[in-house]
C-alpha cells in the first residue's frame, strides 16, 4: 500500500503508485492462472473422475470452467465423479463472477482493510472508475448473483423432480443453474440440452439465467437505482437495445434459415421451432448450451452464430466477447461517418472519439488474435475450415459451442484453445487496462492525406 508522508517527496511517492497501478492486469492473469493450476490438481483425483484422464485433459476442462467456456474434450457427466462435477461447478461460480469479488467481500466479512493495490486490481476487475464505489459493487454483484441463481435453481428443480427425482434435480438444478448464470455452457450429458429442445420451462429459465448474467452487473445495478429508462446511463440503454435488437434479428435469421431443416427444426412443431430458434439465437453470446446439432445447422446459421459469439455479452458481466456495446459504438461510429457527421452520437449524447478508438482497437486486435489461431489449428487439424473457425471463435468468445471438432483435436489443437479460452477472458481487460492510459506527446507532427478504399 502506497502512502503519501509528509517526510517522502511527493514525486518519489507518485513514482512508486505509478509502478504499482501498472500491475492489476498481471495480477488478475495470475490469479486465473493460479486457480486454474488448483483446479487441474483437483481434478487429477483419484475420487474427481470415474476413470482417469489425462494432465492435458484436466487442463482443458479446468481453463474452460474458469474461463467460463464450455469447451470439453471429455464428458462432463460420465467422465467426472459427483465430487469432480462439484469442483468443476465451483471453478465456473469463480471465474463467472470473478476472483476479486469474493476477495473482497471476504476481506469486508473478516475487518480486513482494501489497500491501494487491491483497490486498483478490483477497479480493473469491475471495469470501475470511482473506487468509492467498489465495495458497494462487489456486495451488490455477490447478492444479486446468489439471488438469481437460487430461484434458477428452485425452478429447474422442481421441473425437473418427476423425471430425474429430488436428489438428482436437485444437484441437476443446482449445476446447470450455475453454468447457465456464468455463461459456462458445461452440461451433464453429452449432447447437452437436446432432449429438452420443446421444454418451454427449461428453454425459459436457461436462456433467461444467462441473457441476466450477461447483461452485466453494472446495468442491473443501474436500473435499480434508477427504474426509469430516461434516468438510465447511456451505456445500460444501449446495452438494453442492443441485446433486444441482436436477439430479435438472430430469433427471425435462424427460424427462416432453420425452418426446412430436417436435421434442426423441420420435425418440430410451431412451438417447438419458436423455441429451438430462441435458443440457438441467444445462447451464442457466450452461453454455449445448444438444444440443436450445431455440426448440422445450415451454414447461413453457423456464420450468423459466429458472428454472434463475437460480439459477446456485456461488461462487468459472466459474459465476454468484444462486448455489445463496442459493437454498437463501431456501426454508430460508422453510420455517423457516411452520414458526414462531425460525431457520432447515441440517445442524443456525442461519443467521445477516444471511445470510438478503443473500440476499434480492441476489435482489430480481438480478430488479428482470433485469425492466428485460425491459421494455427489450419495447420494442426485435419478439418473443415467452418468447423476450425466456428472452434476458434467460440474459444475466444468463451461461448463453448462446437461443431464437434473439440473431442477430436490433437495435443497441439488443445494447446492453442487453451491460450484462446484464457485470452478470450482475461485478454480484453488487458487492453482496456492499458488502452486506458494513454501516453502524453509533447510533439506533434504534421497531417497527411491518405487514400482509403
Amino acid at each position: 500500500m502506497v502512502q503519501w508522508h509528509p517526510s517522502l517527496p511527493l514525486e518519489q511517492t507518485q513514482k512508486a503508485g505509478k509502478k504499482l497501478f501498472g500491475a492489476p492486469p498481471f495480477i488478475l492473469s495470475a490469479s486465473f492462472a493460479l486457480l486454474i493450476l488448483v483446479g487441474t490438481c483437483l481434478l487429477k483425483l483419484p475420487i474427481a473422475t470415474e476413470t482417469p484422464i489425462s494432465w492435458l485433459q484436466s487442463l482443458f476442462t479446468v481453463t474452460s470452467a474458469v474461463t467460463v467456456t464450455g469447451l470439453v474434450v471429455v464428458d462432463t457427466g460420465t467422465v467426472f465423479t459427483p465430487f469432480g462435477q462439484v469442483i468443476v461447478a465451483l471453478l465456473i461460480q469463480c471465474g463467472g463472477l470473478g476472483l476479486m469479488t469474493f476477495a473482497i467481500v471476504t476481506l469486508i466479512a473478516l475487518g480486513g482493510k482494501i489497500g491501494f493495490l487491491q483497490q486498483t486490481v478490483a477497479k480493473e476487475a469491475f471495469n470501475q472508475t470511482d473506487t468509492s464505489t467498489l465495495v458497494s459493487t462487489a456486495k451488490a454483484v455477490l447478492v444479486f448473483s446468489l439471488l438469481v441463481e437460487a430461484v434458477g435453481m428452485l425452478i429447474l428443480s422442481v421441473h425437473w423432480s418427476d423425471e430425474l427425482g429430488w436428489q438428482t434435480s436437485l444437484f441437476h438444478g443446482f449445476f446447470y443453474t450455475i453454468s447457465a448464470f456464468n455463461n459456462a455452457g458445461f452440461a451433464l450429458s453429452a449432447d447437452s440440452l437436446m432432449p429438452y429442445v420443446a421444454d418451454p420451462v427449461v428453454n425459459l429459465t436457461i436462456t433467461g439465467l444467462f441473457i441476466v448474467g450477461g447483461l452485466g452487473f453494472s446495468v442491473w445495478i443501474d436500473l435499480r437505482r434508477h427504474k426509469r429508462w430516461s434516468k438510465l446511463t447511456v451505456y445500460s440503454r444501449m446495452m438494453i437495445t442492443g441485446t433486444i435488437l441482436i436477439n430479435a434479428v438472430a430469433l427471425i435469421a435462424i427460424y427462416l434459415i432453420e425452418y426446412n431443416n430436417p436435421n434442426t427444426l423441420a420435425p418440430l412443431s410451431e412451438l417447438g421451432k419458436w423455441l429451438a430458434s430462441w435458443f440457438q439465437a441467444v445462447t451464442p453470446r457466450t452461453a454455449g448450451f445448444n438444444t440443436l446439432p450445431i455440426d448440422k445447422l445450415e451454414d447461413g446459421s453457423a456464420l450468423l452464430i459466429l458472428v454472434l459469439m463475437f460480439i459477446g455479452g456485456g461488461s462487468l458481466s459472466t459474459a465476454s466477447g468484444i462486448k455489445v456495446v463496442t459493437f454498437m459504438v463501431l456501426i454508430l461510429a460508422t453510420y455517423s461517418y457516411l452520414r458526414r457527421d462531425e460525431a457520432a452520437y447515441a440517445f442524443k449524447r456525442e461519443i467521445p472519439k477516444e471511445t470510438i478508438s478503443k473500440a476499434l482497437a480492441l476489435t482489430m486486435i480481438s480478430i488479428g488474435v482470433t485469425w492466428l489461431a485460425i491459421f494455427a489449428l489450419v495447420l494442426t487439424e485435419k478439418a473443415p475450415i467452418l468447423d476450425i473457425a466456428f472452434e476458434a471463435v467460440s474459444a475466444f468468445g468463451t461461448v463453448g459451442l462446437s461443431r464437434g471438432l473439440t473431442s477430436n483435436l490433437s495435443g497441439a489443437g488443445q494447446g492453442i484453445i487453451i491460450f484462446m479460452m484464457y485470452m478470450g477472458r482475461l485478454g480484453p481487460l488487458m487492453l482496456a487496462y492499458f488502452l486506458a492510459n494513454p501516453r502524453v506527446k509533447k510533439l506533434r507532427y504534421a497531417e497527411t492525406k491518405l487514400a482509403i478504399g
